[in-house]
């Protein structure tokens, strides 16, 4: 099954997500609420946010998983959060979902996890499946592993399998749930490299959950915080790091002093006094801060990554000039990976199962 793969033309792009007024709560306690933002399509936006302040619950209730108290998720003159049955399983069809650990079948190998989604949904004939999984595992480096199992890979290879699974129906909307979780910086470095040359290529709306501050300085078009319960600030990343406020400045520096705590909440007076020792008042300008700028570079696609026009125009913006395809190189051989012990996985029966 080794070898180079023709990659086809998928016409299909990313769609835009419009969020207006959710808010959801698990009895008496409030996760978030009044969330407004809207995922431009094609985009990357990152979602940032203390542990614990309900950003996987915010994927959940993207996809129609869980119901909110109130508000509504638009996508393409839907609204999710009203959806039931066989709507709520097509709009669901939009979407792509890598989950923290993969989420693979311990039983099956690569290249059947792969095709499970496309085995599940469609008609699709055995050849055409084998085309479009070795695409996709070409697509995130692994061609040529297809027989593995997942408790012979490493991590880094379990997600790019996940990523990989994710794209096999030809999403519009993909969303990562801390894709960066139990890795390496340097494996972190590539992932984040895979996802913008995978967002130049298909031209999907992406949303990343995570907490890696040097994955949002560089990945993201936009990004959001979530804190106390509120979606502090979303926009373009260049705005939320030249932001004044003061968790944004606590959370993007990693520091104890500020509005957030070890159980998040703290008290207003403490706060005040541990800005006031760091020379910072609650609206004091960014430059008095501390904080960096965004400093690193926005990432471009790799060399030979085909670049959509949006990526074009980032990557000119950038001073990076046109971009001229090489020629094509020969095919390299899968990566080598030390056996790990297989994770376990989380219940992804909602993704997988079909229509009832």
């Amino acid at each position: 099954m080794r070898g180079k793969v023709q990659l086809r033309k998928v016409s299909r792009v990313g769609v835009e997500v419009r969020v207006d007024g959710l808010t959801k709560s698990f009895g008496s306690q409030v996760i978030w609420e009044d969330v407004s933002l809207t995922l431009p399509a094609s985009e990357i936006s990152v979602l940032l946010g203390p542990s614990g302040t309900g950003k996987s619950v915010f994927l959940k209730t993207l996809v129609g998983l869980l119901r909110p108290d109130r508000g509504s998720v638009w996508i393409e003159g839907r609204d999710v959060t009203t959806l039931r049955g066989h709507e709520l399983y097509e709009v669901r069809k939009l979407f792509g979902v890598l989950f923290q650990d993969g989420a693979l079948f311990g039983s099956m190998n690569l290249y059947d996890n792969i095709a499970f989604p496309l085995r599940e949904h469609t008609r699709r004939s055995e050849d055409e499946i084998r085309r479009t999984v070795l695409e996709k595992m070409e697509m995130v480096g692994l061609l040529g592993a297809e027989e593995k199992l997942p408790g012979q890979i490493s991590g880094g290879m379990r997600k790019r399998a996940g990523l990989a699974r994710a794209l096999v129906l030809d999403p519009q909307i993909i969303l990562f749930d801390e894709p960066d979780s139990g890795l390496d910086p340097v494996r972190v470095a590539y992932l984040n490299q895979l996802i913008v040359d995978l967002n130049a290529q298909i031209d999907a709306t992406f949303l990343i959950v995570t907490h890696d501050i040097a994955s949002a300085r560089v990945v993201p078009d936009n990004i959001g915080l979530l804190f106390r319960r509120k979606l502090v600030m979303f926009g373009p990343r260049e705005e939320l790091f030249a932001s004044a406020e003061p968790v944004v400045r606590q959370f993007l520096g990693g520091r104890m002093q500020g509005p957030i705590g070890m159980a998040e909440e703290k008290d207003a007076a403490l706060v005040e006094q541990e800005l006031a020792e760091l020379g910072e008042g609650r609206h004091a300008p960014p430059e008095t801060s501390g904080q960096a700028s965004v400093g690193a570079s926005r990432l471009l696609p790799g060399l030979g990554v085909p670049r959509s026009p949006r990526w074009q125009a980032i990557a000119e913006r950038a001073g990076a000039g046109p971009w001229n395809p090489p020629a094509p190189a020969p095919a390299a051989a899968a990566p080598s990976a030390e056996p790990e012990p297989e994770p376990e996985s989380e219940d992804t029966s909602w993704f997988f199962g079909r229509d009832q």
